[in-house]
Order: structure tokens, then sequence, then C-alpha cells
């Protein structure tokens, strides 16, 4: 009964993990507005990294203009962090309650530990691909690190990101993950 109990512990683990990440791929594609059966092609590619630029939407007035600012500024950023960290906070309370678990076979425990240990080394390399981007110039950014890849959402200005800013960002996401280019996904978010 013992077995089962282990092996529900790990399953139960594995679906609220494999849940905050499908959640936080379909929030990030929302927002982002991929899936809206645009053809994509007003992206900018440089090698195999993808660009997938913010829907933008036309108001009147200068008034539109700052909402839009807020919105895509402030409001869409802390709206990603915070749901990335309630994310990882519950699946962080079932490891923790996996590694406590007393009853626990050693190899469940080191399997809780390791995913511990995996999620904080991506959290300190998502604020520090967030800061790096952030003090090369660039507005706000939210960083998410998945199994396949990374996505980075970044504040653009008016011009856009152009290739060269899209280089910078690339080169700073490999030298902070040591992923390969096309596991990197750049979405520039809009003014």
């Amino acid at each position: 009964m013992s077995v089962w109990k282990r092996n529900a512990v790990v399953l139960a683990i594995v679906l609220f993990v494999g849940v905050a990440v499908y959640l936080n791929w379909s929030y990030n594609n929302q927002l982002t507005g991929e899936g809206s059966g645009t053809d994509g092609s007003d992206g900018k590619v440089l090698g195999q990294t993808t660009l997938v630029n913010g829907v933008d939407e036309e108001r009147d007035g200068e008034t539109a203009e700052s909402q839009t600012e807020e919105e895509t500024g402030s409001g869409y950023f802390a709206s990603a962090r915070l749901n990335r960290q309630q994310a990882r906070d519950s699946a962080l309370e079932l490891l923790q309650e996996a590694a406590a678990d007393e009853k626990a076979d050693q190899k469940v425990v080191d399997e809780a530990n390791a995913s511990i240990q995996t999620m904080a080394d991506d959290t300190l390399s998502e604020a520090q691909v967030e800061n790096l981007v952030t003090a090369k110039g660039y507005g706000d950014c939210v960083c998410f690190i998945g199994e396949d890849g990374v996505n980075l959402v970044v504040s653009s200005t008016d011009q856009g990101l152009s290739e060269t800013d899209i280089a910078k960002i690339v080169e700073i996401v490999r030298e902070e993950t040591g992923l390969s280019a096309d596991q990197i996904k750049i979405i520039e978010a809009k003014p």
C-alpha cells in the first residue's frame, strides 16, 4: 500500500507541475496573440530565434496612448510575474511535502529535491536574465524558463526591436541559461 501512496504523490506532483506549465503557457499565448489565426508574417526572425509581435489595438485620442502603455507596461509584466510565482509556489509546496514525508521512498525524496533545485535554478536564471535585459536599456521584461526553452517577453520602443536588439537579448539568455538560440523565443510587447 505504501508503494501506491508513493506513486500517487509523485503522480500528483507531476500533474500539478504540468498543469502549472500549461496554464503559464496558455496565459502567455493569450496575452501575446499567438494562436489567434494570424499567419505570423509580421514577426522578425533572426536565425532560429522567433520574435512575435504583441497585439496592438488602435484607440482615439491621447488617453488611448497612455492606456496602452499602462496595460502593456506594468500591467502585463506584473500579472505575468504574479502568475509565474503562484504556479511555482503551489508546485514547490507539493514537492516539499513529498520530500518531507517520512514514509516516502528515498528515490521519491531525491526526485523531489532535484525538482526543487531545478526550480530554484530556473528562478535565479529568470531573475538574472530579466535584470540584465533591463540593464541593457529595455523598459521591462519577463522571462519564463521551461523544459523545452525560454520565452522572454520584452517591452519595446515605438520603433520595435531591431535585429541587433534581438541578438543582444539572445546572447544574454544564452549566457545565463546555456540554451541554444533555437530554444529561445523573444516576444515583443508593443507600447
